[in-house]
């Protein structure tokens, strides 16, 4: 026997119970109560309704932002064989939320990152600033002062922003004077120690007794020496993407 109601819903309701009793209509049943909800009114509520938007919501992506020279501009390769693209695929793999930008530049020097930062921040927005310049300034002499104080205001700027700094060092050839070339190298150790920083002390390491590992000019890594690089600084950039 089937309840007794007054409501158009429960009018409604009853009858497609009734109409759905026999085996072959229950299909039509189940489809005339789909018919009913809308008709009637019915919804999700509004806690469903909020999983069900949850659910397709996108996941926010955050940033890792790439300030560097030609080292990480892939000079005289396809932008996919540098360290940074192949770093950005490692990514995209074991760190879905995450993206890499290159913003680095050819010829860059640390003055020029100082210039620039500033405006990177402001597009990207990124939690993440990878630091990796200075070997332009080494190869033209500049004070080494000059040098520091640019990095400087490049990991202030960074960390004003709210991104945590990696700091990827680089040395010089020892024809420059060995003054110059520890002090150039103590600049990025003592600016690490002084903003506890993620720090690769020479980012060229794995390579730097591997002539094969370089092109014709001595100075750029070949395609083939990338995922070295890759691995190299991938145990200081991967903590900081927790």
């Amino acid at each position: 026997m089937f309840f007794k109601t007054t409501s158009r819903f429960g009018r409604a309701f009853a009858a497609t119970i009734r109409y759905a009793a026999s085996p072959r209509r229950v299909q039509c049943a189940i489809g005339w109560v789909v018919v009913l909800s809308s008709l009637l009114g019915l919804a999700l509520p509004a806690a469903a309704q909020g999983s069900a938007k949850a659910a397709t919501a996108p996941a926010t992506t955050r940033t890792v932002l790439v300030m560097g020279d030609s080292l990480s501009a892939a000079h005289g390769l396809a932008a996919a064989e540098g360290w940074v693209a192949l770093t950005a695929a490692r990514v995209a793999k074991v760190r879905p939320g995450w993206k890499i930008v290159n913003a680095s530049i050819g010829g860059e020097t640390t003055a020029g990152g100082a210039s620039r930062i500033e405006g990177e921040l402001r597009r990207h927005r990124p939690a993440v600033v990878v630091i990796e310049l200075g070997a332009n300034d080494g190869l033209r002499g500049l004070p080494l002062a000059q040098s520091r104080a640019n990095l400087e205001r490049m990991i202030d700027a960074a960390k004003g922003a709210g991104a945590r700094v990696l700091l990827i060092g680089m040395r010089m050839p020892p024809n420059l004077g060995r003054a110059y070339t520890e002090g150039f190298a103590d600049n990025y150790a003592a600016l690490a120690r002084a903003h506890e920083l993620a720090f690769v002390p020479f980012l060229l390491e794995p390579i730097a007794l591997d002539r094969g590992a370089f092109q014709d000019d001595n100075l750029h890594p070949v395609a083939a020496a990338q995922p070295r690089l890759r691995d190299h600084v991938w145990p200081a950039l991967e903590p900081l993407l927790d």
